[in-house]
């Protein structure tokens, strides 16, 4: 009975120090943020901290920069997360069928994730340079025009995009690889006796066998999508005219430059919310499509 006792508090005493930062970081700010958005605190004002309800609620979604930021965030979401999930699986099946150097592809294709987003953001804003960028560059020697990559509003969010995809799309790909590498190959060799074409292993075998691990791809990078900042901020600031500002920069602008704390723990209880829906609602269309 000691031992198990002895063992018990040796197990608690391990998982302490990530016990402890969990609360401390996580669970402590979350409490604080929540009551925190139903007050009303502004580091310039001489107004004292103040009780006012869902009045920064109410605000928020009057407010047109945060109606734009959505707009942002969203557009941003449905451009990223479909090519990222597509791009992703067809890296992993052409992995997977690679019979000499697959260990070094994949770690090609994992490389640009080891970067920080500061520094990949930086390396990407010189390839879209106006004048020296290697993009323009090359579009100067097939004689075409140089193009302002992030100084134009129809452009800068999709090459933010392309930036990210650049970006994360290793840690996905190295996911749905061990994933495909798990499914058991008689369940290919006997579609295949069967008859089975690559369209029909690929559609009758593959992807519901991956599907929870798809599932998993699609949530994770559909918060990440909702949680753009570091990009947009080193690229384009938000700009030009806010074309590239969501929900995630306006709440950093808000809470630290123009210290509305209230209004801004509003914000991203608003920026929680959205993410929340969109992602109960993808659960629900694959486990639909499961059945």
């Amino acid at each position: 009975m000691k031992t198990i006792r002895a063992q018990q508090f040796r197990s608690r005493m391990f998982i302490l120090p990530y016990s402890t930062s969990f609360l401390v970081f996580i669970v402590c700010p979350i409490i604080f943020a929540a009551a925190l958005a139903f007050t009303q605190l502004d580091l310039t004002s001489k107004e004292h901290l103040h009780f006012v309800g869902l009045d920064n609620f109410r605000e928020a979604l009057k407010d047109p920069y945060v109606i734009q930021a959505m707009k942002v965030t969203v557009t941003y979401s449905v451009m990223i997360v479909p090519a990222f999930v597509v791009l992703a699986f067809g890296l992993a099946l052409g992995l997977q069928a690679m019979a000499f150097g697959r260990n070094f592809v994949r770690g090609l294709i994992f490389l640009p994730g080891m970067f920080n987003v500061v520094v990949a953001s930086i390396i990407w804003r010189w390839f879209y340079d106006g004048e020296f960028g290697f993009f323009n560059y090359l579009l100067k020697r097939v004689g075409m025009q140089p193009i302002h990559w992030l100084g134009e509003k129809t452009i800068a969010l999709p090459s933010v995009v392309i930036m990210s995809l650049w970006w994360g799309l290793g840690g996905a790909t190295i996911i749905l690889l061990a994933a495909l590498q798990q499914i058991p190959t008689h369940l290919y060799e006997a579609a295949m006796l069967d008859g089975a074409n690559g369209r029909r292993l690929l559609s009758n075998i593959t992807i519901p066998q991956m599907r929870p691990v798809l599932l998993f791809i699609v949530v994770t990078s559909t918060i990440g999508a909702f949680q753009v900042f570091g990009q947009t901020f080193m690229m384009t600031n938000g700009g030009p005219e806010r074309s590239t500002t969501g929900l995630v920069q306006l709440i950093y602008d808000t809470a630290f430059n123009k210290y509305r704390l209230g209004y801004a723990a509003a914000v991203s209880w608003l920026l929680f919310g959205m993410i929340l829906v969109v992602v109960l609602i993808q659960a629900w269309l694959l486990r639909r499509a499961v059945d």
